[in-house]
């Protein structure tokens, strides 16, 4: 069974361990996580996460059999500082990820010492609740080039076919700055053009991502694109399949406009 991909707006911090804080700002992101991962419970033996919150100069996999926990945020509740997500790690998939990418021209390394980061735990937390499902960490290039995202992308295409379920693990819309009311326009502006996007051709789809800059709003969307760009990777591993829009919502925090995709057939 080929398994799609997936571009996960994340959300914010460890929002799982804070619904006493948040009320009910996460609910459909929460619903449409937990609909991922019972949709592959059964057929996904790994999960990849292309994360956004690591950056190095060449491509790294996280490679420890018990990652530990990276505490990338500030100023929340105590108690979310003591989380942890104990799902194993799954050194034999870091070593595939990194042959298929050094055999695409793209150098990769193992990083056995890396614990999970928010935007892994948070995401995975309300898919997999039972942390049982082994994980590995794909960075991204410190460069931020599109294409080499995309092109890694099509190099990790044959980790469908083996049971991996590619996850990308970013946000639509990334300004932290208008995280609120004044973001309002720019999310809306960019998120129509990524809605636009995701329907179009596949040549045209790579072609429009490749230029994301000309979108509208693109940089009050994203001043730097670090959540954005696991979304390259993620449809360079499904390139020509089909894109669907699988979470959305108009009032995320009360005002903005974000999305998550899947790519290929459910």
């Amino acid at each position: 069974m080929t398994l799609p991909t997936y571009f996960v707006s994340h959300g914010g911090g460890p929002w799982p361990w804070m619904k006493e804080q948040t009320g009910g700002a996460y609910d459909r992101l929460e619903a449409s996580l937990a609909a991922l991962g019972q949709a592959h419970g059964g057929d996904a033996r790994s999960v990849l996460v292309v994360t956004s919150h690591w950056e190095t100069p060449g491509f790294m996999l996280s490679s420890g059999s018990a990652p530990g926990t990276i505490y990338d945020y500030g100023g929340f509740p105590p108690h979310t500082y003591r989380i942890r997500y104990p799902a194993p790690g799954n050194p034999a998939l870091a070593g595939r990820v990194a042959a298929l990418l050094h055999a695409a021209g793209h150098p990769a390394g193992l990083d056995p010492e890396r614990g999970f980061d928010h935007g892994t735990f948070s995401m995975l937390y309300p898919a997999y609740p039972e942390a049982t499902m082994p994980v590995v960490q794909l960075s991204l290039r410190r460069d931020l080039d599109p294409r080499v995202h995309i092109e890694a992308g099509r190099a990790l295409q044959p980790l469908r076919d083996e049971g991996v379920l590619i996850l990308g693990s970013g946000l639509s819309f990334h300004n932290l700055r208008q995280f609120g009311p004044a973001g309002a326009l720019a999310s809306r502006a960019f998120d129509g053009w990524l809605q636009e996007t995701m329907a179009k051709a596949p040549h045209e789809r790579t072609a429009a991502l490749l230029r994301w800059e000309e979108a509208p709003m693109a940089r009050a969307a994203h001043p730097r694109e670090e959540h954005l760009l696991p979304l390259m990777v993620v449809l360079g591993a499904a390139e020509h399949e089909a894109a669907a829009c699988v979470y959305h919502e108009e009032d995320f925090f009360g005002s903005l406009t974000v999305s998550s995709f899947r790519f290929g057939s459910a």
